[in-house]
């Protein structure tokens, strides 16, 4: 009779970095939430929390690089991708379905398609998003040519996935010296983005946000290639970062304190240089995703974590973090049509409604998680990961 072998066993966790995502996942959706009253870029309050993808980018290549680099005598490439969806998969249909709940509700101006669209094609959307297929701009639903029409932050779990894809293929293959030439390549590819040198002539039709990393959101070849220059350097140089196993900072005391207030700062500085030096934001930003993150990463995991509270706090800001990323945008949608529909309503009104779906958003993460995907991928796990040896 075949014995039956279980999972591979989990390693400790860098409980700093799982409190890090948290933190950045909750500016993501301040951010979005004061999106809805931002004319422009410039104008947007914490104006660059757009970087915290960036900022996941750099954390999920150090952490897949610790999870897996060591592994791959027990493991197969299939394996690999299995656990990889396990972990993913869940909460982007969760999301998706979510999205599609509220879809109709959520004809803001500039989602003119939305009363427009049948429910078969909603219905045709929400499948190809709960199999992470991208849509292109002709199989738009919303207005805005999102790769998912119902819940835009899917768009970072697609490069994600191509990340994970070119790690288990090749990448996870390559020598040291080897990943550090195409980190340095790639790094050419984000300062062409932030200072908007546009060699490839593809990032003209982006002149609203030109200077930032905004985009990767659609299926458009300035789309397509914003997505890859946000992509390969943070993820392979947080994947470099941690077989460096040497490069590490170590704060002695408040380490997850310090960590967390750099990662704040970054995000919520205001737009530099104004109209005049637009320049000076494209520099902020390269500087911010070559040099800074990685630095992070590096003192949240060289760091001790210490005292009860604050480990509480990081595995609570853990747990919900990718749920509370991958389920809070179809509410911003939502907030953006009651927002235009209530333009004349008082400034607490709107901070009211703000906050109360930050909060929703949080606890409808948790929920998530606790009462859906903890569940579903330990069933997945015992199905699909057992295997006869």
């Amino acid at each position: 009779m075949a014995a039956e072998t279980l999972p591979l066993s989990s390693k400790p966790r860098f409980e700093i970095l799982d409190g890090l995502r948290g933190v950045a996942a909750m500016i993501v959706v301040a951010f979005h939430l004061f999106e809805t009253y931002s004319p422009g870029p410039k104008e947007q309050i914490l104006n660059h929390g757009y970087l915290a993808v960036d900022f996941f980018f750099v954390l999920s290549g150090f952490v897949i690089g610790y999870a897996y680099d060591d592994r791959w005598s027990k493991m197969t490439v299939w394996d690999f991708f299995k656990r990889r969806l396990i972990r993913l998969q869940p909460m982007v249909i969760l999301g998706t379905l979510i999205g599609a709940f509220w879809f109709y509700f959520s004809a803001a101006p500039g989602f003119e398609l939305v009363m427009q669209t049948p429910w078969w094609k909603l219905l045709l959307i929400m499948v190809l998003g709960c199999i992470m297929f991208p849509t292109p701009p002709s199989m738009d639903i919303r207005g805005w040519q999102e790769i998912n029409s119902l819940n835009g932050a899917q768009w970072s779990l697609l490069w994600e996935y191509v990340a994970n894809i070119l790690y288990a293929l090749f990448v996870r293959r390559f020598s040291k010296a080897l990943l550090a030439v195409m980190v340095f390549l790639s790094a050419f590819l984000t300062i062409d983005l932030t200072m908007n040198l546009d060699v490839f002539g593809l990032l003209e039709v982006r002149s609203y946000a030109k200077y930032t990393v905004i985009g990767g959101f659609g299926l458009t070849p300035d789309q397509i290639y914003i997505g890859i220059c946000r992509l390969l350097y943070p993820f392979f140089g947080g994947l470099l970062l941690y077989r460096i196993s040497n490069w590490r900072i170590r704060l002695r005391h408040g380490g997850m304190l310090w960590c967390s207030v750099a990662v704040v700062l970054t995000l919520v500085m205001p737009h530099i240089g104004g109209q005049t030096y637009e320049w000076l934001n494209g520099i902020y930003c390269a500087v911010i995703i070559l040099f800074v993150y990685p630095a992070i990463v590096a003192a949240g995991a060289g760091s001790p974590l210490t005292g009860r509270k604050t480990t509480a706090v990081c595995r609570f800001l853990g747990l919900i973090s990718y749920p509370l990323y991958i389920t809070h945008y179809p509410m911003i949608y939502v907030q953006m049509n009651w927002a235009a529909q209530h333009s004349d309503v008082p400034l607490g009104t709107h901070i009211w409604v703000a906050v109360s779906i930050f909060i929703a958003s949080v606890a409808i993460a948790y929920a998530s998680v606790k009462v859906y995907d903890i569940p579903v991928r330990a069933w997945l796990s015992e199905k699909f990961l057992r295997h006869k040896a």
